[in-house]
């Protein structure tokens, strides 16, 4: 959710942590701060700069209030406990000791209550103000910084990535993590910390990933790593490798119009990984969906948030109707606090961009051990879900910068699309020719997204009408349902438009009410088995003035396009997962919205990317 960055290092910490910071500005933030211990003052003073809004207003302070010092750590905060302002932004300072901290210490107010005895009161509405107050604290008791600062992480509750600086220490940080992600980096002669390895793309490629509970003390020989009871243990250094030119816009306007036109390559790169088979990676993928085995499953339960929910919605129509297998689908919120019962006869799947999604995360340890198999869909290889999971499935989208998720999402639909497809072959509901043929239909699908990129000038005309509405409605049956749901989402976070998306059936059940001759209705209606039925809805709205965007193929606008408002044509899709490609225009329409609107397309606001709190 918010991003953190820190150094132990030889050279100037100010300029680095800012190039760090601006790597995670993807997250979403609302305000940006550094701090820094320099050692020239010989003390080691602490000090900080901080600044609301964009890392552009931070970078813009420390040319005039310049930072020196070569140890530090940086934040971009979102905000959760108390306002957007300069005095809730990170690093928050107290005495002797900075801190950065993502996640939310839900036990602060009783440790404030600890510490307003002790005549210590708070000067900010946060959380995290609390961690550095009551580290402080055991700093004037006698302690020492590594003391200090295990004694306060021992008294927290709640999910956090901490990272301590400590005045008058010019070659000590202290890392922690619980519950939210925070990996160490490793230098000649330096060390590094990071909300992710994107973070520290342009300082290491060695990363080592905490473990739930851990405590890392840094200095520039390397790091220390004490687990949760407080003993010393070894963790792993891996070899992360970051495309640092994924940061980079590649001559598009926005992240998010590069992240759509990669959609070609990227679902193509994920459909040969699990079906192709003609090299060692290839097989590999084969080999994880082989791994799941669902010959002897008696149900699947898919677990999720936003637009990773709205894809296990689409695949459930996959797998129930191709692999005969019954799914539940849950938003991660609410799963865990309906204690489901779990057989051992069900598979767990949870699907997040990120592999940090603390919801999903929570809902992963709720099934560990009640299910049979823990299966995850996941971007990042190396994420908290993916390591606590039994089988990982990458969906290879590469990094995805943008907020509003496009490419991920459709790389999620792919691959499971191939889950569902192994499935029905295990569970014995489609045998070899069949098979080959929905493998072919699904490898057609990177072509056709192809083709449906070029509706865009189309869809620009289009945009220009709804960058001046308040209202739409989305709609769809069958796959096309939950695609609807997914293009209101994306119209309503990045253009902040209300939008709604029904299943066409349901539009006579209430939404119709909203129905005039101002309102703009998307329909999804490929010319499919439940194509009639579509058409049938499409006359409802018509009937009382709604202005209709159609979106189908050819053959579909010829036979029911008459008298609607604007058109979007697709291409002619054989086989189940026209669903994928469908999702091109309604990217294309929210984004192009935006731009009309000219709102913030990448980073819009209240949103972030990865979200590590519930």
């Amino acid at each position: 959710m918010c991003g953190i960055v820190g150094i132990v290092g030889k050279h100037q910490a100010a300029p680095i942590l800012v190039d760090g910071l601006r790597r995670l500005e993807y997250r979403g933030y609302d305000s940006a701060g550094i701090a820094t211990v320099d050692a020239s003052t010989g003390a080691g003073r602490l000090d900080r700069r901080r600044a609301l809004g964009k890392l552009v207003n931070l970078a813009d302070l420390l040319v005039h209030e310049p930072l020196t010092g070569t140890s530090g750590i940086g934040h971009t905060r979102w905000a959760t406990h108390g306002a957007a302002t300069t005095v809730n932004a990170h690093p928050h300072a107290r005495g002797r000791v900075a801190v950065v901290h993502n996640g939310i210490i839900e036990n602060y107010r009783s440790l404030r209550e600890e510490l307003a005895a002790h005549q210590i009161v708070p000067e900010t509405q946060t959380d995290t103000e609390t961690v550095a107050m009551l580290c402080n604290w055991f700093l004037d008791q006698g302690h020492s910084a590594e003391e200090a600062a295990k004694a306060t992480i021992a008294k927290l509750e709640g999910a956090y990535a901490l990272a301590f600086l400590f005045e008058g220490q010019v070659d000590l940080m202290i890392a922690a993590r619980k519950g939210s992600p925070l990996a160490v980096g490793w230098g000649d002669g330096e060390m590094f910390i990071g909300s992710d390895a994107l973070a520290l793309a342009s300082m290491t490629s060695e990363v080592t990933y905490l473990e739930e509970g851990d405590i890392a003390v840094l200095t520039r020989a390397g790091a220390t790593f004490y687990t949760a009871e407080g003993e010393t243990v070894e963790r792993a250094r891996k070899t992360v490798e970051i495309d640092i030119n994924s940061v980079d816009k590649g001559g598009y306007k926005h992240f998010m119009a590069k992240e759509i036109a990669e959609q070609p390559r990227v679902l193509s790169a994920a459909a040969d990984y699990y079906l192709g088979g003609r090299d060692t990676a290839d097989r590999m993928g084969r080999e994880l969906l082989e791994s799941i085995d669902f010959s002897n499953v008696d149900r699947l339960v898919m677990v999720a948030c936003g637009t990773a929910a709205l894809a296990c919605h689409t695949a459930k129509y996959w797998f129930e109707q191709i692999a005969r297998l019954p799914v539940e689908v849950d938003i991660a919120s609410e799963y865990r606090y309906r204690e489901p019962p779990l057989s051992d006869r069900t598979v767990a799947l949870f699907v997040s961009q990120s592999g940090e999604t603390a919801d999903t995360l929570a809902a992963l340890r709720y099934c560990a051990g009640k299910a049979r198999k823990i299966v995850s869909v996941v971007n990042v290889a190396t994420s908290s879900i993916a390591r606590e999971s039994d089988v990982a499935l990458p969906i290879l989208a590469g990094t995805e910068i943008g907020v509003a998720s496009t490419k991920a999402f459709t790389c999620q639909l792919t691959v499971l699309a191939t889950m569902a497809i192994t499935a029905a072959r295990q569970r014995g509901h489609l045998d070899a020719a069949a098979e080959t043929k929905l493998c072919e239909q699904l490898m057609a699908v990177p072509r056709l997204v192809g083709q449906a990129l070029t509706c865009e000038e189309e869809v620009k005309k289009i945009a220009s009408h709804l960058g001046h509405v308040s209202d739409a409605l989305f709609l769809g049956r069958g796959a096309m349902y939950p695609l609807a749901l997914e293009g209101a989402l994306k119209l309503k976070e990045i253009s902040y438009i209300h939008a709604e998306g029904y299943a066409s059936g349901e539009l006579k059940h209430g939404p119709i009410a909203l129905v005039d001759d101002k309102l703009p209705v998307v329909v999804l209606a490929p010319s499919d088995a439940l194509f009639d039925k579509s058409v049938s809805n499409m006359q409802e709205v018509m009937a009382r003035g709604g202005k209709i965007i159609m979106v189908s193929d050819q053959a579909g606008l010829s036979e029911g396009g008459e008298g609607v408002w604007k058109t979007i044509e697709m291409p002619t899709i054989e086989g189940p997962f026209a669903a994928i490609t469908y999702a091109v225009p309604m990217q294309l329409l929210s984004y192009h919205t935006a731009i009309e609107k000219g709102t913030d397309v990448d980073q819009p606001r209240n949103l972030a990317k990865s979200v590590t709190v519930e």
